[in-house]
């Protein structure tokens, strides 16, 4: 199964130098990394990265990422992945430009 991590500019630069990260603020104080499904990551754009322009969209495939991808309930009680551990480049297999035009971010073709 694939799903998605929304990165800032500098974060995916950090990953790629680093080869791994913790996350973003929001994710190291919440103890986990947050990602969406296809289909959680429009609304996740939209409420949690408004008016951001520079953003990345990484894709994962779950099958990289053992028993630390858990599966939790979170807003309006769907099921998010999050991962308990470090987020490492071999764990991503595609990241692209997720620009903001006119307002709204613009999900790459390629995009399940």
């Amino acid at each position: 199964m694939l799903i998605y991590k929304i990165l800032r500019a500098d974060e995916w630069s950090d990953l790629r130098a680093r080869g791994a990260t913790e996350g973003a603020p929001v994710d190291i104080a919440d103890g986990f990394i947050h990602f969406s499904t296809a289909e959680q990551a429009r609304e996740t754009a939209a409420k949690h990265f408004a008016g951001e322009d520079g953003l990345m969209l990484a894709e994962l495939e779950t099958d990289r990422m053992g028993d630390a991808l858990k599966w939790e309930e979170s807003r309006g009680g769907a099921l998010f992945p999050h991962f308990y551990g470090p987020l490492t480049l071999a764990h991503v297999t595609w990241c692209q430009p997720l620009p903001l035009k006119d307002g709204a971010h613009q999900f790459p073709e390629t995009f399940a």
